[in-house]
């Protein structure tokens, strides 16, 4: 018992004799300090006094639709910080290939009565998925927050702005005299890779041209040789990891980055920079967003409401050694 009043309070911030009371549901503590006490002993995995359990855990669920895209894990870190910081337990909900889907960890994150979801892609990205099992969270009036584009489905939403993006990629590749330019995007019924293809065809004035793939290395290597044999010069990818693939295609195909090809991808994820060579891409405000996302998702759990509106965050390109001038054609 000594030893888990002392993990307890070290977690906490708080005296061993502050953490007995609020076990022992001793008046002259305050709520807040009350919460943070009971927090800490969600996180270390101790079961709360029996008098302690009928009340609700500060739990909010975290839901990725992968980890191996390094902007995930990036989102995860900022998003838990920051709720731990608010005197929330964060439950991550990572999907993948055949495991766990979206609907289950809906019904196991109810089950834990969490007090709000954060989802950071999922079915609701795809317009041809299904959308039903929101409707469950809409039901019990949960605050929940998704972060980036996606099918209205009746909550906010956290998103870099996808039209802003694409156009400092292509204005990047133009201003390097590329005249025919491949796309390397999702699915087509992904909705942030249709709003990019959706704003390009407004502003492109130079060839272009598509191939979609799943956000993997190796099918965006295959789309992106599909590309370069029809000419394409400059790659713009939905991702870091697809342009990670398009660099590996041009290099089975004989071809050097940046002098026959250029490639940018999205996101800034982590050891962009250590890339042989360095990948030039379009940076999501990922910080921000992921502070944004928590306070949005607060601001509903505490009675403060928020519309089903969309906040757009402007992204930064950031140039490296994947990009240069245009081969000359002889």
């Amino acid at each position: 018992m000594t030893k888990r009043l002392a993990e307890v309070a070290k977690k906490a911030g708080v005296s061993e004799a502050t953490v007995s009371r609020v076990l022992n549901g001793r008046s002259g503590v305050s709520e807040a300090t009350r919460t943070s006490v009971l927090t800490a002993l969600d996180v270390l995995g101790y079961e709360r006094p029996t008098k302690l359990r009928g009340e609700r855990g500060r739990l909010v669920g975290l839901v990725l639709p992968e980890l191996q895209n390094p902007i995930f894990p990036a989102l995860a870190e900022v998003v838990t910080a920051s709720l731990a910081q608010r005197g929330f337990t964060p439950a991550l909900c990572a999907r993948t290939i055949g495991g766990v889907p979206e609907r289950d960890y809906i019904e196991m994150l109810l089950d834990h009565q969490v007090s709000g979801v954060v989802f950071a892609g999922g079915a609701y990205a795809l317009a041809n998925a299904e959308h039903a099992h929101y409707r469950a969270l809409t039901e019990r009036g949960m605050p929940v927050v998704m972060v980036n584009a996606g099918v209205d489905v009746g909550f906010p939403h956290i998103s870099t702005d996808d039209a802003v993006a694409v156009e400092q990629a292509y204005g990047h590749l133009r201003s390097l005299g590329h005249e025919r330019i491949g796309m390397v995007m999702g699915p087509e019924d992904h909705m942030p890779s249709r709003r990019k293809l959706e704003a390009l065809a407004k502003f492109a004035d130079g060839q272009w041209l598509v191939e979609r793939t799943t956000f993997s290395m190796e099918s965006a290597r295959l789309a992106a040789s599909k590309l370069i044999e029809r000419g394409a010069t400059g790659l713009i990818c939905a991702s870091d990891v697809l342009a990670l693939g398009a660099i590996r295609a041009a290099r089975r195909l004989g071809l050097d980055v940046p002098a026959d090809v250029s490639v940018v991808g999205f996101d800034d994820s982590a050891l962009m920079t250590c890339t042989d060579p360095p990948l030039t891409t379009v940076r999501q405000p990922i910080e921000t967003m992921g502070q944004a996302a928590v306070d949005l998702l607060v601001n509903q759990i505490e009675g403060s409401g928020a519309e089903p509106d969309e906040l757009l965050f402007e992204p930064e390109l950031v140039v490296r050694g994947s990009t240069g001038p245009a081969p000359q054609r002889s």
